[in-house]
Formats: C-alpha cells, structure tokens, sequence
C-alpha cells in the first residue's frame, strides 16, 4: 500500500479507495507479528453494516415507520393467526427490555396499530393484537422493505447467497455466545 494516499480518503469516504486488504498490510507493515487476518472480514462487515443501516433509516423514514414500530409489529404479524402475542412473548422475542416493550406498545396503540387486553391464557398476562390498521401498515411496509433490500442484494448469485448465509450465521452464533464475554473480558485486562 502506498503512503501517498490522502487524508480524506478515509476508509468510510472511499471504500474502493482504502481496500481492506490495503489496511491489514499496512499494519502487517507497521505492527509486524500483530494479527491482521480479521481486518478483511471486520472492515466490510462494518462498512457494510453503516451502509445498510443508513439505507435502513431513509428507507423506513420514506415508508413512515420507525424501526422499533417495525420492529413490534412484525413480530406480531410473524407469530400468524390471530396475529396475537403477550407482552412477555414479545419481550423474548425481540432484542431489547421489557420497559422498552412497554414504550413501544403504548406508541403503537396511541396511534391505533395494536391493541391490548388482558389475556385468556393467564389472569397476570396481557394480550397484544394487531389492529386492521396495524395490519395494513406492516404488509404494505414489509413488502416494500424486502423488495428494496433484495435488490441491495441483487448483486449475489444464489451459490454466494447461500454461502455468505452460512458463514455470517456461524460467526453470528460464534459472537453471540459466552465466548465473546470471556474474550472481552480478556482484551480489556
């Protein structure tokens, strides 16, 4: 890699520019024995990540929806007929708090997307349903979303699809699990 390159050719304002490959030598170059060998799996996941997440925000602010009303109204729309979940159901089946959950639903029943009401499995449950309004708005979304992410997608053939589907879901279990903790835990020693 050449050190001619220019200050404002940092890696997020030219990726074609700033390979990762470049990057990794540089430092093979500058940190000799230092392991470099994520530097090409790291950097485009992440460039990558900025970029689909920046899209991700246009696209859905285009569309009028946030991602956590996204987010809430697919779950339940994903759970099927009577497109009806409890709210501890929804709180494991997402990512985030029980509190955040309860911010969510009150949003989205204020502006009339679900409704609540105690449940008929459990007197301490409570019952999330979609309303037709909900309903509507995460059909026509979701339909839209997924067409313009396939054709971010668009790129890949069926074979690279099925491969980069296998390997990022291997890392993502491989990130996911206790072993991550216990090598942070390691690095910040």
């Amino acid at each position: 890699m050449s050190n001619e390159r220019a200050a404002d050719d940092y890696p997020l304002d030219g990726a074609a520019r700033w390979p990762a490959a470049d990057i990794a030598a540089a430092w093979q170059r500058e940190l000799p024995g230092a392991r470099t060998e994520s530097i090409e799996i790291i950097t485009p996941v992440w460039r990558i990540a900025k970029v689909l997440a920046d899209d991700r925000r246009r696209t859905l602010a285009a569309l009028g929806i946030d991602s956590s009303t996204l987010d809430l109204l697919s779950v339940i729309r994903r759970s099927g007929p009577p497109y009806e979940l409890t709210t501890r159901e929804i709180t494991r089946r997402t990512l985030v708090t029980a509190g955040a959950v309860s911010q969510r639903l009150a949003r989205a029943e204020q502006a009339g997307l679900v409704s609540r009401a105690p449940s008929p499995r459990s007197r301490r449950a409570v019952s999330v349903t979609l309303t037709g309004a909900g309903h509507a708005l995460i059909e026509a979304t979701v339909r839209q979303l997924l067409e313009h992410e396939a054709e971010l997608t668009g790129a890949l053939g069926d074979d690279e699809r099925a491969a980069l589907t296998g390997s990022l879901a291997k890392l993502e279990r491989a990130l996911s699990g206790p072993q991550l903790a216990h090598r942070t835990a390691r690095v910040s020693r």
